[in-house]
């Protein structure tokens, strides 16, 4: 495996435009799932932060590049909370989105304001993608690990099977990624 973020021409301008479209929506203790080489420690400080990254080669580097940032390669327990769980350019990767989910949703606080905040490449740009990973353009392990580019919709219920509400969408650079924000549906 590589660090899919800096594989490629313009992976890192991809990762720091889905850093952009996260950024508003990331507040208090942040969960990084798939934190890659650390690179979003580089804008939250490392009182707030824990990274996940299986990539052996992406940890060693990340805690090279942060070393007062907390990184680990499996989820911490489940006893440790987050207000922010963000999981950038991974849902795409998971063979389950809505194990993903229920995963992701268990190191939230419980708290009105708690979110995961996700963002994948939209489904009509998968042709882009792979000629783009081909061309050395963006990252050829990134595209071939792919297990299923999710639009608006099937997003949208993998959350809510996983007992998630969406709060808000939107699509960026062009419509090529999307943002989803969730929240945990509230029993009544």
């Amino acid at each position: 495996m590589a660090d899919q973020g800096n594989e490629g021409l313009l992976s890192p301008f991809l990762r720091r435009e889905r850093f952009k479209a996260a950024m508003p929506y990331l507040h208090g203790r942040i969960l990084d799932v798939g934190s890659g080489s650390g690179a979003l420690a580089e804008i939250v400080n490392e009182r707030f932060y824990l990274g996940v990254e299986v990539d052996e080669i992406s940890l060693i580097r990340a805690r090279k590049d942060y070393p007062l940032h907390r990184f680990i390669n499996t989820f911490p327990k489940v006893t440790e909370k987050f207000d922010t769980v963000v999981s950038l350019a991974v849902i795409e990767h998971v063979p389950d989105p809505v194990d993903f989910f229920k995963t992701l949703a268990q190191f939230l606080v419980i708290s009105p304001k708690a979110r995961i905040v996700i963002t994948t490449p939209h489904p009509s740009v998968d042709w882009i993608h792979n000629m783009g990973g081909n061309l050395g353009i963006f990252s050829k392990h990134a595209h071939e690990e792919h297990q299923d580019l999710l639009d608006k919709v099937k997003i949208s219920t993998a959350g809510e099977c996983a007992g998630l509400v969406m709060v808000h969408y939107k699509r960026f650079l062009f419509g090529a990624n999307q943002l989803a924000i969730f929240k945990v549906r509230l029993l009544r």
